[in-house]
């Protein structure tokens, strides 16, 4: 899709549909949409004053325009945004995917999208491009039978009067991240025959060969040789071999007196059967995507390597199936980790949390000292928080703060769950040093209690996304499917970051 911005006036747009936010209860004769009315020959009013439209969130309205219209459109999409006050960057994302995939299944090819915000122009352009490629990613990547092939050409994002070349800077960004986010989404739906460990690991090649990322990839012999037992004892009982991705972004400009390395840190199971403690078979189909933690960590380096922030970052994604066979771990067994811990198994389905663990000890033997680690980690998780909120917990407030905030700030929403010390005991084994279940209380708090015990020394934090990285039913701006969580706020916090 090619994507371009433009301040001039709107009746000026050469495109077959122009898609223009509303505010809920807005009137058709005051200010903008006066002017909309008047060029399109009446349609805005004679929508609303009907009450077939009010501007309520996610409302549309569409029209073909003919008679006195004075716009080069010749159709017209009303996008309602809700209430203006509550009108914020996040919304003009969902503003634009809405209008893109509401024009796209009816076949049109060029669009124009008037989010009507003004004086954030970089900020305002980068959303909407952002929430147009969210739009169009579908699921059916597989279907040969009643696929639909519509496509969107050209997008345009329309701020009368704004700042050209903030404009055109935003839109640059949006593209960028938006394809991000999509990657991430298509690596997270691809099943699990054809997203394997091996898989990822070319994947990640491919990102870090395109847009200049350095990667290593370890194979088992040498996890075996750094001590990796946690993370290899979930890999026993599969035939693909587990890999421990590392992508490494670093400036141009790096300043070699500069201690600080941000590593982002992603679980990457590719199939999930819960090994022998097996999980029930009904829906065991979307253990696909228990790889998004790993999948989230790709996307935001492949969007870093393009939007070249001025500090370094790590990226580290530790893939494998679980399943189980003859060679599985078995519940009772003992492994030890690449720190020295050691851990009893209690149950083989709790095996993201192994896998990290060696993850963030690797991170920290590579430099790290702030570490943010996603998962799709527990069941619990949408127990308490549902699929609006993801969980975030750790051992640094001013990380987890940066993280709520910077979620906040691009729509992504997450909710800090406790993680005091007597969660910890929950997890003491008899036989070990600890265990990597702490029974059924406060299951997703006792997960990432098992994997602070591993990421002492640094500033961390960890996201538990089971709950929100997979939408079981459309948004009229979204296919159903994998979301893609977490990409905009890793982005978000390094862009923070790279601007001190």
């Amino acid at each position: 899709m090619q994507v371009e911005a433009n301040r001039g006036p709107i009746e000026e747009l050469d495109v077959q549909a122009l898609a223009v936010a509303v505010f809920k209860d807005e009137k058709a004769g005051d200010g903008f949409l006066k002017q909309l009315d008047e060029l399109s020959g009446g349609f805005v009013s004679s929508a609303i004053e009907a009450e077939e439209f009010s501007g309520k969130e996610g409302e549309t309205a569409y029209f073909h325009l003919v008679g006195n219209n004075k716009l080069k459109s010749r159709r017209l999409l009303l996008v309602g945004v809700g209430e203006e006050k509550d009108y914020r960057s996040p919304q003009v994302s969902q503003m634009a995917g809405t209008a893109v995939r509401s024009l796209r299944s009816k076949n049109v090819k060029t669009i124009a999208v008037v989010p009507r915000v003004s004086g954030k122009d970089e900020e305002t352009g980068a959303r909407a491009v952002e929430g147009a490629f969210i739009a169009v990613f579908d699921p059916d990547k597989y279907r040969t039978i009643d696929k639909e092939q519509k496509t969107v050409d050209r997008l345009v994002v329309a701020i009368q009067g704004g700042d050209q070349g903030a404009l055109d800077r935003g839109v640059k960004t949006g593209k960028v991240v938006g394809e991000s986010i999509n990657f991430t989404r298509d690596l997270a739906n691809e099943p699990g025959a054809y997203m394997t460990p091996t898989d990822m690991a070319e994947r990640a090649r491919d990102i870090a060969n395109e847009f200049g990322l350095s990667i290593d990839v370890l194979d088992e012999a040498r996890m075996e040789q750094e001590g990796m037992g946690s993370l290899l004892s979930v890999a026993r009982g599969s035939e693909e071999p587990a890999k421990l991705i590392i992508l490494k972004y670093t400036p141009a400009n790096a300043d070699g007196d500069n201690k600080e390395l941000l590593a982002l840190v992603g679980k990457g199971v590719t199939f999930d059967s819960g090994g022998i403690s097996l999980k029930p078979g009904e829906n065991m189909e979307l253990m696909k995507y228990d790889m998004t933690g790993a999948a989230t960590v790709m996307g935001a380096m492949r969007a870093i390597a393009q939007l070249k922030p001025s500090i370094p970052i790590l990226g580290v994604a530790p893939c494998t199936e679980n399943l189980p066979s003859g060679k599985a771990t078995k519940p009772g067994d003992v492994v030890k980790a690449m720190t020295g811990k050691t851990i009893e198994i209690i149950n083989t389905d709790a095996e993201g949390r192994l896998i990290l663990a060696d993850a963030i000890a690797y991170a920290k033997k590579l430099g790290a000292t702030r570490v943010i680690d996603m998962a799709t980690l527990t069941g619990a998780v949408s127990i308490a928080l549902g699929d609006v909120n993801a969980a975030v917990l750790g051992t640094d407030q001013q990380l987890i703060d940066e993280i709520i905030s910077a979620g906040r700030e691009v729509g992504e929403k997450f909710w800090q769950l406790p993680l005091d010390k007597e969660y910890s005991k929950q997890i003491k084994s008899d036989i070990a040093d600890i265990k990597n279940v702490g029974g059924r209380k406060a299951g997703t708090i006792t997960a990432a209690a098992f994997i602070k015990e591993f990421a002492d020394g640094v500033a961390w934090a960890h996201l538990d996304i089971a709950g929100t990285a997979w939408g079981d039913e459309a948004k009229p701006y979204r296919s159903k499917g994998p979301t893609g969580i977490a990409v905009r706020t890793l982005l978000r916090i390094v862009d923070r970051a790279s601007a001190k």
